[in-house]
């Protein structure tokens, strides 16, 4: 199926097959149907989806129907086709993303144009559809009894094949999904990205799952390689989180075993079988015959008393030799299979092995082209920055002077730990004041948290120059759980001891005065902090300014970016419109569909400008893409000047004023709307809207200006016409020849009144052939005429291509007659052979009727109607209605004589036989008048399309002398 799409480009074959088949009544059928169009939408054709769109409402329809089913395939039916359907819509709406999903990550850039819009969109869609293929797995492996081996059952691998192709779907929406993750989050607030984080989660948990649980599956090991997801999801947070993504890569081995294939017995097997069944024989033999003869049955030679000689003993010694070289050339045979499987596998690791190194390659590079093109951006700005740096270096000495007072901190807060620890040591004996020496402990352990919390601040400032002063803060809260830790062991000390009571009140004082001291001691390290601080705020003002400065900087220099870019697109379109009356310009010569052409461009050219103006004025460091659009009109406004001022020259004098001042007001419009363009304000104030209406202007006088009749050469015309004439008398002698041939099989072969009615057919259609033949000739005679009287001193391919619009209507009145005889005697050809309708006869007879007409209307509008061989004309015309109404007529008398042979025989009938009779004919009746209805209508409209079509093709139009009559006025002449 896949290689017949490509053949055909197209899937109409597929379809026409697929109509016929009963989806709707078979579920294993529609299952399987699912995966072949699920295969054909990614592999085959680009065609398969176009071709494919018409039947969404059939799947649809579907999938709805086998929904009502709750049990065996109906649920995963009902499922697929959702899946199918939102797999259509998806590449409908994306046209960019191939059906197997495969591309690159520019490619995957350019899907969203650069608009954070569209890639926020872009992602909501691959979530909803990856979330169709999750729905499908999950539903898969629930209709399975995973506790048994399912995957090596028919049946198992039958609901396990489709999941292939949701695996190589998943891995790639999985990997764009993540990428598009990442450029949303550092284009828009996170709080805004939270409900596409959520979603991300659950469908990276139960995607995850499943990739688990199908490696674990024996089928699909010896098919296709899972990749597995790593065990947390990407932190989108993070930017740098992006260099660690790696993309997941489905390798399917080159040499994969069929999932419907059976095991194949090997050659041993087969041996032993035969060696069991001869053996069976022998069983059999013995207990037929008895076992006198078990040892050698058939060994006549033993039984007459001969003994075997030498010669006997050889063969057999060699027959045992050739039995031992034949078990050891099979063991050859296995080992070497054995190891060429082993190869094979070890080579489809290999290959995946290295399919995933280059990817993983193609990522590094380009990872490395992204770093590049970084580096060079940096570079660029080196020289902006030197002020930047130099304040950089200022304020890493005062990051270094903070790392010795941190150093200075921490080992005072050491000494205070270790006095801390030699009064608790103190107190040890102390037994009815615990409670109170508890709540001195707890706030003691609150200011340490407090100054724990000063210095965690003070840390993740200085965290942003340096990371050293990040290690530093991190071996001081290690060392502050330790201390924490000594202060429960203590604490646990303080529970347990209780062995003197004889000095408490003295210790007690000598512990309140140490308190006292480290509360004042915590007052000295809250001033230094409060300095600490005060120098970080001053060198982050200092920071802020510089970048203020620098962003104006950049400022400036695009204004004037684009004020230069502006004056020069000025400079071009004026120097157009001061070259409008110059002569270099007016000695060549262009033509309208040129003009058109460029016409067309400047409008997709506006729209982008448009785009691009929108987009600076969002984000105002983006001006590339609006530089390059001003410059792309500006050359596109000067080349429809300069194609305007020279369609001119070929046009009449008033459709040329009139393009000639519309070329200089576009232009003058054009350059008001650049001119709006340096204000800096909203995006009404650059209208383009003067710009379109000229432009529409340009294109109305185009079109009007453009050559008629284009499709054929004129000089070709006269030649053509005698070629048609030509053909139309070779269709009407072969069709004569044709019935005379007719005519006689019917005289050999028919009998009664068949031959009677077969003779009087094809007489009345002979007739009529040499009528139209006498017709054509009639015809030529006046057209030479016309051609020889109006063509003066021109020659007669002149005189045909001046008349072009009534030289068309001679070939198209040629060509329906010729067409009209071999239809005609196609159909008599299966009335003769007892195949064909009467009825079909008769409509041929009129249409031929009807060409002759319109060629006689289209031979004599230019003839003097004084003409001798205009009235011969018309004389054959008539000749030709009376053969039309003669083959009419003795159709319409043939189909009554062959009814009247046909007629029922109700002599052998019952009533009921009767009366069930009658109701069957006035059912037919209700049908045929149903019918009857139907096709009235449907000529009705094939008829206004032929007419119409008829004029587009051949220039027609209403109001011309020289135009060719329509059927409708042929069909009313000849009535």
């Amino acid at each position: 199926c896949i290689l017949g799409t490509h053949h055909e480009k197209g899937a109409q074959t597929f379809w026409s097959v697929v109509n016929r088949l009963p989806l709707s009544s078979n579920a294993v059928l529609c299952w399987k149907f699912c995966h072949v169009f699920h295969k054909l939408l990614r592999d085959g054709h680009p065609n398969v989806l176009k071709d494919s769109l018409r039947y969404r409402n059939e799947l649809s329809d579907m999938s709805r129907m086998w929904g009502h089913l709750s049990e065996g395939y109906g649920q995963l039916c009902s499922i697929y086709l959702k899946l199918l359907r939102t797999k259509m819509e998806y590449h409908t709406k994306n046209p960019r993303f191939p059906g197997n999903l495969q591309m690159s990550d520019r490619q995957l850039d350019e899907a969203g144009e650069s608009d954070v819009n569209n890639f926020f969109q872009l992602t909501v869609e691959m979530f909803d559809y990856l979330e169709c293929e999750l729905n499908l797995f999950q539903t898969v492996f629930n209709s399975l009894d995973m506790s048994r081996s399912v995957s090596v059952t028919a049946a198992g691998q039958c609901r396990l094949a489709p999941l292939i192709q949701v695996i190589l779907d998943c891995s790639h929406l999985y990997d764009y999904t993540v990428k598009l993750l990442f450029k949303l989050h550092s284009c828009l607030p996170a709080d805004t990205l939270q409900g596409h984080r959520d979603r991300f989660m659950e469908q990276f948990t139960k995607l995850k799952d499943l990739f688990y649980r199908s490696s674990n599956l024996q089928y699909f090991k010896r098919l296709i390689q899972i990749p597995q997801l790593p065990e947390n999801p990407p932190n989108f947070l993070r930017a740098s989180a992006l260099s660690e993504h790696i993309s997941p890569v489905v390798v399917i081995p080159a040499e994969a075993s069929s999932p419907d294939s059976e095991p194949v017995l090997e050659k041993d097997d087969l041996m032993d079988m035969d060696a069991s069944q001869q053996n069976l024989f022998d069983n059999k033999f013995d207990d037929i015959f008895g076992s006198s003869f078990s040892s050698d049955p058939f060994n006549f030679n033993s039984q007459n008393g001969v003994n075997k000689d030498e010669k006997d003993h050889l063969i057999e010694r060699l027959y045992r030799e050739i039995s031992g070289l034949k078990a050891q050339l099979e063991n050859m045979k296995t080992e070497s299979q054995r190891v060429v499987l082993q190869l094979k596998g070890h080579v489809s690791e290999l290959e995946a092995e290295l399919a995933e190194q280059q990817h993983l390659r193609q990522q590094a590079a380009d990872d490395c082209e992204f770093l590049r093109a970084e580096l060079d951006e940096l570079r660029r700005q080196r020289e902006d920055t030197e002020k930047a740096q130099r304040s950089l270096s200022e304020i890493e000495r005062k990051a270094q002077a903070n790392e010795q007072r941190y150093s200075k901190l921490k080992e005072k807060y050491s000494e205070l730990v270790q006095n801390h620890a030699d009064l608790l040591r103190k107190n040890a004996e102390v037994t009815k004041q615990v409670s109170m020496a508890r709540q001195a402990q707890v706030d003691l352990e609150r200011e340490k948290k407090e100054l724990e919390d000063s210095l965690e601040r003070i840390s993740d400032q200085g965290q942003r120059k340096t990371q050293e002063q990040l290690e530093v803060l991190e071996s001081l809260k290690q060392e502050l759980a330790t201390s924490q830790r000594e202060l429960q062991v203590l604490q646990g000390s303080l529970e347990t001891s209780a062995q003197s009571e004889a000095n408490w009140a003295a210790q007690f004082a000598e512990l309140e005065k140490e308190r006292d001291s480290l509360v004042s001691g915590a007052a000295h390290r809250e001033e230094e902090l409060s300095a600490l601080r005060k120098e970080l705020q001053d060198t982050q003002l200092k920071l802020a300014s510089t970048e203020e400065s620098m962003c104006q900087l950049a400022k400036d220099q695009r204004k004037m970016l684009l004020v230069g870019s502006r004056k020069a697109a000025e400079q071009v379109i004026q120097d157009a419109l001061n070259q409008l009356e110059e002569p270099p310009l007016i000695s060549c010569a262009g033509s309208a569909d040129h003009l058109l052409s460029t016409v067309t461009s400047i409008s997709s050219c506006i729209e982008q400008l448009e785009k691009s103006w929108s987009q600076f004025l969002a984000c105002p460091e983006d001006i590339s893409g609006l530089l390059h659009s001003i410059t792309l009109l500006a050359h596109l406004t000067s080349d429809a000047i300069a194609h305007g001022a020279t369609t001119c020259l070929r046009a009449p004098p008033e459709p040329a004023d009139s393009l000639t001042e519309a070329c200089k007001q576009y232009g003058r419009e054009t350059l008001a709307y650049l001119a709006s363009l340096e204000e800096e304000g909203s995006l009404e104030n650059a209208d383009s809207t003067a710009m379109r209406n000229c432009l529409s202007k340009i294109k109305a006088i185009g079109e009007e200006l453009l050559p008629r009749g284009l499709d054929i050469k004129q000089e070709e015309l006269g030649d053509l016409v005698d070629k048609e004439m030509a053909a139309t008398s070779a269709a009407i002698e072969t069709a004569t020849a044709r019935i005379e041939e007719m005519l006689s099989k019917s005289r050999a072969g028919d009998t009664g009144v068949k031959l009677e009615v077969n003779e009087r057919i094809l007489g009345c259609c002979t007739s009529l052939m040499q009528a139209i033949q006498v017709l054509i000739v009639a015809s030529k005679d006046l057209q030479r005429e016309i051609v020889e009287s109006g063509r003066g001193t021109a020659s007669p391919k002149e005189f045909y291509a001046k008349n072009s619009r009534w030289t068309e209507g001679l070939i198209s009145a040629s060509k329906a007659v010729g067409w009209g005889a071999t239809v005609m005697v196609d159909a008599a050809d299966l009335v003769v052979q007892g195949r064909g309708k009467f009825e079909e006869l008769m409509v041929c007879s009129h249409e031929i009727a009807a060409s002759t007409a319109q060629l006689v209307a289209a031979s004599k509008v230019k003839a003097d109607k004084d003409s001798p061989n205009l009235a011969q004309l018309q004389q054959a015309s008539r000749g030709v209605n009376q053969a039309t109404a003669g083959v009419v007529a003795s159709t319409i008398s043939g189909k009554s004589q062959i009814e009247e042979t046909d007629n029922m025989d109700f002599s052998s009938m019952t009533l009921t036989q009767i009366k069930r009779q009658e109701m069957d004919s006035q059912v037919r009746v209700l049908e045929l008048e149903n019918e009857l209805q139907k096709e009235r209508q449907k000529l009705g409209e094939l008829r206004k399309k032929h007419y119409e079509l008829a004029g587009v093709a051949e220039g027609w139009e209403e109001g011309t002398e020289a135009s060719p009559p329509t059927l409708q006025e042929a069909v009313t002449e000849k009535e």
